[in-house]
């Protein structure tokens, strides 16, 4: 955890400095560097791009229910991404950026802490090819499927199956074993101290103009996947601009608690957990660092 109280620069840093895989918080730089090229005019929010059946990616958001041939514009992609952390709309986004021109920005915003961001897409290539090389060759659709089986061993059967090998053929002998081996790569990673320094940086308005900055805040504050998390734990109607994060055995959440209309009022926050059994607790234990960063804060 890494908590940054802008009104006076007090810190809390609990391994903060080491690397985390951020999962889709990686979605608030993507926002960030698609409104600095909006800024300078090298892309339109108003442009439209044409949705192509190898673009959906699973997970959650309205994108995935369009038809492929459907246009959709830039603006609305940023805020499927941001509010309902939508995963084909941020891949739609991070490739009309380009990926070496995303993290050539982000070193700029950033330059110590940040790890290489790919695609959420070849998150899921890299990730899978640690129990075998032939993940690669899995489609898109491939990970639909599979996000509907009801545990990890049916997952890892319906995957030897695709790829065509055994059992014994493995690298790693489940799922979450893949998925550590592939957290240790640090791709789509961060240090806290590092997210929350840009997180500061874009509350200050140090890195993209009042209005920029307003909208992307908008959407955060619009998130539909973050109320049983660090929210949940702060007094209602609390304002706070955030992006969760979700992947195996893995959780985050980062964000700026709004405690006044003043951006030197704010509250910098990023935590995440790691290594958890199950879900819902590890949700709980972010609703009791809500609570609290609440109660110490006086929220």
């Amino acid at each position: 955890m890494f908590v940054k109280r802008l009104s006076d620069g007090r810190e809390l840093n609990y391994h903060g400095e080491r690397p985390w895989y951020l999962a889709s918080t990686v979605k608030v730089p993507v926002a960030i560097i698609v409104m600095q090229k909006v800024e300078d005019g090298t892309l339109s929010l108003d442009e439209e791009i044409t949705l192509k059946a190898t673009d959906y990616v699973d997970g959650s958001g309205d994108t995935n229910w369009l038809e492929p041939g459907t246009k959709i514009k830039l603006s609305q992609l940023l805020e499927k991404m941001l509010t309902q952390s939508d995963s084909t709309a941020t891949d739609l986004l991070i490739k009309r950026v380009g990926v070496a021109e995303l993290n050539r920005r982000l070193r700029t915003l950033v330059p110590q802490g940040f790890q290489p961001i790919s695609t959420i897409l070849q998150v899921r290539y890299e990730a899978y090819s640690e129990l075998h090389p032939r993940a690669k060759r899995l489609s898109n659709m491939d990970f639909f499927e599979l996000k509907k089986l009801p545990d990890s061993e049916a997952r890892l059967k319906y995957l030897i199956d695709k790829m065509g090998v055994q059992r014994k053929d493995l690298r790693a002998r489940t799922i979450e074993e893949a998925f550590e081996r592939y957290y240790k790569k640090r791709m789509n990673s961060s240090t806290l101290s590092a997210f929350a320094d840009l997180l500061e940086k874009l509350a200050r308005g140090k890195i993209l103009s009042a209005s920029s900055r307003d909208l992307v805040l908008s959407h955060m504050e619009k998130i539909t996947t973050g109320e049983k998390r660090l929210k949940a734990g702060m007094p209602v109607g609390s304002r706070f601009a955030q992006k969760t994060g979700t992947q195996v055995r893995r959780i985050c959440n980062m964000g700026i608690v709004r405690a006044s209309e003043a951006a030197s009022d704010d509250i910098i926050v990023a935590a995440c957990l790691e290594k958890f059994s199950d879900p819902e607790k590890a949700n709980e234990t972010l609703k009791k660092v809500g609570e609290t960063l609440s109660m110490k804060l006086v929220l």
